[in-house]
C-alpha cells in the first residue's frame, strides 16, 4: 500500500456512480479526481505541463525532462499529481534537503537523510488555472508531508510575484534565496511541518 492511499484526506475527492452497459454489467470509469504520488511513466505528462506553465514567463523550466525522471526514480512519494478522468491537470515534485537553506546543489540533489523536503515545482495546467488548484493541491501536500515521520519542514524558492501566494498558503518568507539560474533571482520560503507523532494522534495518520 502506497502512503498516499492509507491516508483519507489524499485519497479521491469523489468517484463516479458505476455505470451500467445495456446489458445491465456495470463497466469501470475512472476516478472523476484522484491525487496520487507520480511515477516515471508520468515525467512526459509533467514536463508538457511544466514547459508551457513557465518558459513562457521565465524563458526556462525548473526542472527539465530528465531531471524529472532522475526524481521520480529517487523519491517518487515526495510528488502529488491531481488526476481528472485519468488526465494530469496540476503536479508537486519535491526531494530531501540536509541543510538550513536552499543552495545551487538543491536543484538538482535528493539527500536522503535530510529533513526538509525542498519543492521544486507546481504547475498547473493552463485550461485549468484561476480555479484555486493550485492552493488546494499545496494543502493536500502539505497534509501528506505531516504523515512523513522524516520530514520536518517544507522549502521553496520562488520570484517575487509568486510570494503573496505562498504566503497565503501558510509559508514564510526566510530573505532572498542564494540559488540563481541565469540572471533569475529568488526568495526563499520556509513551512513547517508538525512532528509525525502529533500528526498520528490528532489526525489518524
Amino acid at each position: 500500500m502506497s502512503a498516499l492511499s492509507a491516508l483519507p484526506f489524499l485519497k479521491p475527492v469523489h468517484l463516479r456512480s458505476p455505470q451500467s452497459s445495456p446489458g445491465g454489467q456495470r463497466r469501470h470509469t475512472l476516478p472523476a479526481s484522484e491525487f496520487r504520488c507520480l511515477s516515471p511513466e508520468d515525467a512526459v505528462s509533467v514536463f508538457e505541463i511544466e514547459r508551457e506553465a513557465f518558459i513562457s514567463v521565465s524563458g526556462d523550466c525548473p526542472l527539465h525532462l530528465d531531471e524529472i525522471r532522475h526524481f521520480l526514480n529517487l523519491c517518487p512519494e515526495l510528488s502529488l499529481g491531481w488526476f481528472e478522468e485519468g488526465r494530469l491537470v496540476a503536479f508537486i515534485i519535491g526531494s530531501l534537503w540536509d541543510q538550513d537553506r536552499l543552495s545551487q546543489a538543491a536543484l538538482t540533489l535528493h539527500k536522503p537523510r535530510g529533513t526538509a523536503v525542498h519543492i521544486h515545482v507546481l504547475a498547473v495546467h493552463r485550461t485549468f488555472r484561476q480555479q484555486g488548484k493550485g492552493s488546494i493541491l499545496m494543502w493536500r501536500y502539505l497534509q501528506y508531508l505531516r504523515c512523513l515521520p522524516f520530514a520536518r519542514r517544507a522549502l521553496l524558492m520562488c520570484e517575487d510575484f509568486l510570494v503573496p501566494f505562498y504566503q497565503k498558503c501558510g509559508f514564510e518568507a526566510l530573505g532572498p534565496c542564494e540559488v540563481t539560474v541565469g540572471e533569475l533571482t529568488f526568495i526563499e520560503m520556509q513551512h513547517p511541518v508538525r512532528g509525525h507523532a502529533f500528526m498520528r494522534r490528532n489526525s489518524g495518520c
